[in-house]
């Protein structure tokens, strides 16, 4: 008898949901009638979303959301899996789906231009276009595009005061054209919208995000160097979207450095290297018995309902 195969579907929109409280409860039944998991986070800004179940539930559920008008042009990523990758699920009210804490930043107004994948080579081998990474440094650190510059944020909320203070992005000369990217899209829809908002006419976003780079432009004809992270079990992929070699720090949710798994300040799913000074010993208490729990549960084959929710695209 074969193994049942789960669909994992990732999907975000910007898109004007003034009722989107209403949302939430609706929302949340049908996932559940669907035996469907995961995270949707609602805000009046729009919806960004990792769910995973049976291919038909998963379905069920996109068809569920793009009944409405408002998001019948939803579109999503797959991937698939022989283990559920979820069990639990959340339907979250947000302030923003993807966090920059800057009012009156719209998306669906101002983004920049889209770039597709196939396009994306030519624009950032321009010498006047400045190429900006706008995720976290710990996502930043196990691949980007080459000679992309890399603010160094340890959360996407970071990206505007780097901006204020970037020598090039914050001169008083002739702003440059600049030219953004993220995992899936939605941090540089954003950002985009960020730069149009502080007066930057020619902003550029990769369309579909790295993944969608990685997924249709040939390793050979690539400027992409090293894995990216995804917000998932895969932890990381690479061209073609395979999965990477990098594992996960099961404490902070970060890859593990080269090495990590030797060091001393590593134990599974207490701390790594990365975040061993940053954690209390009640915390690392608490996570070891976490941890323990676990792995009986892996040993008896049942389903620990402590497991961590997955993060849609950008804490």
């Amino acid at each position: 008898m074969s193994k049942p195969v789960y669909l994992t579907a990732a999907f975000y929109k910007f898109v004007e949901l003034p009722d989107f409280a209403e949302r939430k409860a609706p929302l949340l039944a049908f996932c559940e009638s669907r035996r469907v998991k995961g995270m949707i986070l609602l805000a009046e800004e729009g919806i960004n979303s990792t769910i995973a179940g049976m291919p038909d539930d998963v379905h069920a559920v996109l068809a569920y959301l793009r009944a409405d008008p408002l998001l019948a042009d939803l579109q999503h990523k797959e991937s698939f899996s022989e283990k559920a990758p979820f069990y639990r699920m959340k339907v979250r009210l947000k302030k923003e789906i993807v966090t920059m804490q800057v009012p009156g930043i719209s998306p669906t107004k101002m983004a920049g231009t889209y770039v597709k994948p196939q396009d994306w080579n030519a624009l950032i081998s321009d010498p006047d276009v400045v190429v900006v990474d706008t995720r976290n440094d710990y996502e930043v650190e196990i691949g980007t595009f080459a000679g992309a510059i890399d603010p160094r944020i340890k959360s996407f909320a970071e990206l505007p005061a780097w901006v204020a203070q970037d020598p090039v992005l914050a001169g008083s000369g002739k702003k440059p054209k600049v030219a953004m990217f993220c995992t899936g899209g939605i941090r540089c829809e954003k950002s985009t919208a960020y730069m149009r908002e502080k007066g930057f006419d020619e902003v550029y976003h990769l369309e579909g995000g790295i993944l969608k780079y990685l997924e249709t432009v040939p390793p050979e004809e690539s400027l992409w160097q090293g894995e990216c992270f995804v917000f998932d079990e895969r932890v990381s992929v690479g061209h073609g979207l395979k999965p990477g070699n990098h594992g996960l720090c099961r404490a902070c949710r970060h890859p593990l450095e080269a090495g990590a798994t030797e060091s001393p300040l590593f134990e599974a799913g207490v701390s790594c290297p990365r975040c061993h000074a940053h954690t209390s010993d009640t915390q690392k208490a608490s996570a070891r018995e976490r941890q323990r729990q676990w792995e009986l549960a892996k040993q008896r084959q049942q389903v620990h309902i402590g497991a961590t929710l997955p993060k849609p695209e950008s804490p």
